[in-house]
């Protein structure tokens, strides 16, 4: 006799578990803990097989008959509906490993040995704030390249074209993974070249004119703020390093008896150690501070703990606190400078240049130079730099 929903609302539960039939295989059981599942029984080849219909009473009767309705339909096309299932949540679960989120982290993991922790911190966040919201729980294999761009758009269209074309190429590099490792066809990446506005590329703030360098350099002479930053200041144009090589600089890679700075890899953009050279001027400087922080881990460390280097923004901060503005230098600004005048002025072959500022510069053969190359010749080009920043003092 066919279930009521009066008589499975009213079912209570016994010392042991109990069946109330409904008809075509389909039962109501009810634990002695009062709980109610649904269940049909059905035979393939002869074989008594179970499957669940849902708990009551998430799924009420009228719905559970449904159910066993749809897995009699598929007993009678020879499909084991208990197979089926197991095949429709297999797929799901391939699918749901298959995302652009899962497979973007899985890439960005990858290449963290190749990235310093800073880029890989900047990846991670432009994936999580711009591109998972929208697409990471996409299948990556379903995402359209009209799809990619609507997201690029939303990027786009809030005035940082910039930051709509490093979503694209991470976006890019994803896929391009993605088929590497099989979970993708193609990339959908390439077929929006020329959908996005043209960015234009902006150059840092630089000194250029040998005029100005003199008077940012007496300026810094004459910098009133803490030691610690008028030393970093005074040594970055020596060095013209990038900004986070010079705050993160560490004792242990400072030989002043050698007038050597080696860099380590983990440390540089590009991923291979570097070797600075350092003037008669550097290495006074550092003679000097070192009085003061040659105890402790970093040359400049932060005012409030010598167990981390010196901000970001202090040297920067002081470049402001002295009346340059943003349009006039910046903390990479030295690393311009250098390039520029040494070229123009001081007429350096740029080959050396481009290796004292850790370029990616290679040989006739494609070949990347060691970070010896050209010591002798770079020693003497760091020490007629220092020479003629004191001239224009």
């Amino acid at each position: 006799m066919p279930l009521t929903d009066v008589a499975v609302r009213t079912a209570k539960p016994k010392e042991k578990s109990y069946k109330l039939s409904d008809g075509g295989g389909m039962y109501l059981e009810v634990s002695p803990k009062g709980g109610k599942w649904w269940r049909l029984k059905y035979r393939v080849d002869g074989k008594e097989k179970r499957i669940s219909l849902g708990v009551y009473p998430d799924v009420g009767l009228k719905e559970a008959r449904q159910r066993r309705d749809e897995a009699r339909k598929q007993l009678a096309a020879d499909i084991d509906p208990g197979e089926h299932r197991k095949a429709v949540q297999a797929a799901k679960a391939e699918k749901n490993a298959n995302t652009f989120e899962v497979i973007a982290r899985e890439w960005h993991a990858k290449q963290q040995t190749a990235w310093t922790e800073r880029h890989t911190g900047r990846i991670l966040a432009r994936l999580e704030n711009d591109l998972f919201p929208l697409l990471g729980g996409r299948p990556i294999e379903s995402i359209t390249a009209p799809e990619l761009l609507a997201v690029l758009r939303r990027k786009e269209g809030r005035g940082a074209v910039y930051s709509a074309h490093r979503l694209h190429q991470i976006a890019g590099q994803v896929f391009r993974y993605a088929i590497a490792t099989g979970r993708a066809e193609r990339n959908p990446a390439p077929d929006l070249k020329g959908a996005l506005q043209a960015s234009k590329k902006t150059h840092l703030a630089a000194m250029t004119d040998p005029k100005q360098v003199g008077g940012l350099l007496r300026s810094i002479d004459s910098y009133d703020g803490a030691l610690v930053t008028k030393a970093a200041l005074r040594l970055a144009p020596l060095v013209f390093v990038r900004p986070g090589e010079l705050r993160q600089a560490e004792w242990s890679e400072i030989n002043l008896e050698e007038a050597e700075w080696s860099i380590p890899a983990a440390k540089m953009k590009m991923r291979d150690a570097h070797l600075v050279p350092l003037s008669r001027q550097a290495v006074e400087i550092l003679k000097d501070i070192q009085l003061y922080t040659g105890k402790g881990q970093y040359v400049f460390p932060s005012a409030r703990t010598s167990r981390r280097p010196m901000s970001d923004n202090a040297v920067l901060s002081a470049l402001r606190r002295m009346g340059f503005d943003k349009e006039e230098m910046s903390g990479h600004g030295f690393r311009a400078m250098a390039r520029t005048i040494l070229d123009e002025v001081l007429h350096v072959r740029p080959d050396y240049i481009e290796h004292q500022l850790a370029h990616a510069v290679r040989d006739p053969n494609g070949r990347a130079y060691n970070r010896t190359a050209f010591l002798e010749e770079r020693r003497k080009m760091m020490q007629a730099w220092a020479d003629y920043l004191d001239s224009l003092k």
